[in-house]
């Protein structure tokens, strides 16, 4: 199993934000390479970064994130307003995977086109859901697809990767939604990476025994409930 902590950019600095609200954010550095490289130090496998300002259609940090990517030598997934086929494929040309909410339920032709020119393996897709109804836009908008049905969608199309997480566990540090993990982990020819709710080692080794490809560390490790080292013992 994968460790990926999250460094997720508003305004320049490394934030987590409780349930996806932009109005409830903790800032936890304005060094956004040191962290990164910090992370990498310690043993992280991959770094999930998300551009906050992008996804919620408020700026964008991509300036930065080139910066990490050029400063880390562990691979990078970018996540976070990757909206349109031109804007996907700058980032894919420096992340080593780039992560899809909204384009890949709003855009099924441009999505087909994005994997026909990049792959399988350098796609995610992010089925983000509320008590397993998908939602996009930032979390801010429902769709009414259920999570299983998206993901066997997304499978069919000849997709993979996929990052899960549960909104309203996500900044909680209330344990990760194993249900959802579960029913998710068990569908062939996927390799699903588990993000939201992850507080201590148990709740790692819990995602673990699920059979995550990889599990997302973010608030848990800002507030030293957890360490990559700790994690990596378990994974």
């Amino acid at each position: 199993m994968k460790i990926i902590p999250a460094i997720d950019l508003m305004n320049g600095s490394v934030v987590r934000l409780y349930k996806g609200d932009p109005n409830q954010k903790t800032v936890y550095s304005d060094n956004p390479v040191e962290i990164a490289k910090k992370w990498e130090q310690n043993g992280a496998d991959m770094l999930h970064i998300v551009d906050l300002d992008a996804t919620l259609g408020m700026g964008s940090n991509l300036s930065i994130i080139k910066k990490i990517i050029e400063n880390v030598s562990i691979p990078i997934e970018t996540a976070g307003g990757l909206r349109d086929e031109s804007m996907v494929m700058d980032v894919a040309q420096i992340a080593k995977r780039v992560v899809l909410g909204t384009l890949a339920f709003k855009d099924k032709k441009t999505l087909k086109k994005l994997l026909e020119n990049l792959g399988h393996e350098k796609i995610v897709i992010s089925v983000d859901h509320k008590e397993g109804e998908i939602v996009i836009h930032g979390w801010q908008e429902g769709t009414g697809i259920k999570l299983i049905d998206a993901i066997n969608d997304f499978v069919a199309m000849g997709f993979t990767e996929f990052l899960l997480t549960n909104v309203n566990r996500d900044g909680t540090l209330e344990g990760p939604d194993l249900n959802f993990l579960e029913q998710a982990c068990q569908l062939k020819n996927t390799n699903i990476i588990a993000s939201g709710g992850i507080s201590n080692v148990k709740d790692v080794i819990d995602v673990k025994e699920k059979n995550s490809y990889g599990v997302i560390l973010g608030k848990a490790l800002y507030e030293n409930k957890i360490s990559i080292q700790e994690a990596k013992k378990i994974a």
